[in-house]
């Protein structure tokens, strides 16, 4: 069912300082619909908007949540930046549902995820493998609508938001240049805003567990 145009939702958005989150949270400011943005994060973002509530905390010992309706977790590294396996888990993993439980507390029934192209549980790839079981993890907590994006290589200017640059982007956007309709949609890079489009369209009207791909969001924010 499609959310009221009066401005009456409550959202939280984990991990605003980065691209997908950072475009969300531009997005569901500019919504009608939604009446208070809480964005949840490590640092301050910089942003101002009259809807915008930033908390800054500490994901492992999370306070008690405002009342929400609605979660994106956007939470997201690298092993190479994380600088162990242990602790890109706790970052992609541990965060992530640790976030999503406190917003269920705090009366949320929805929810959506930036995953990533080939999230599986059993996947041998231990990057997939974390992803794929956060999946599971969240579908296990009984959201009335978990919409979660899929995503391949993102595009977008981390140097803005003071980020190191990922390998694997840099490459995706090279052989896009060069390669560009040879590519199949799935694997080609995909705008970090076309994703948070993709979510903030999908999360308020689906019901139950929605996997969104990325051929599927590519232009989302058009």
């Amino acid at each position: 069912m499609e959310a009221s145009h009066t401005a009456q939702r409550a959202v939280a958005v984990a991990g605003a300082t980065g691209l997908v989150g950072r475009s969300l949270v531009a997005r569901l400011c500019a919504d009608p619909s939604v009446a208070v943005v809480h964005a949840l994060v490590r640092r301050d973002p910089g942003l101002a908007h009259p809807k915008l509530r930033v908390h800054t905390v500490d994901f492992a010992a999370l306070p008690a949540l405002p009342a929400l309706d609605e979660v994106y977790l956007a939470l997201g590294t690298t092993i190479k930046i994380a600088g162990s396996r242990e602790r890109f888990r706790a970052v992609d993993f541990d965060a992530n549902l640790a976030v999503a439980r406190a917003a269920q507390a705090a009366g949320a029934r929805r929810a959506g995820l930036v995953s990533a192209l080939g999230a599986q549980a059993r996947s041998s790839v231990f990057y997939s493998r974390v992803k794929g079981e956060l999946e599971e993890a969240l579908a296990a907590l009984g959201f009335d609508a978990l919409v979660i994006a899929q995503p391949s290589m993102l595009r977008g200017d981390r140097d803005a938001l003071g980020q190191p640059e990922r390998t694997g982007e840099r490459w995706a956007a090279r052989a896009d240049r060069l390669l560009g309709p040879l590519i199949p949609r799935q694997l080609r890079a995909i705008d970090a805003a076309d994703v948070a489009a993709a979510l903030a369209r999908e999360v308020p009207r689906a019901q139950g567990r929605v996997v969104l791909t990325s051929a599927a969001m590519q232009g989302a924010q058009r």
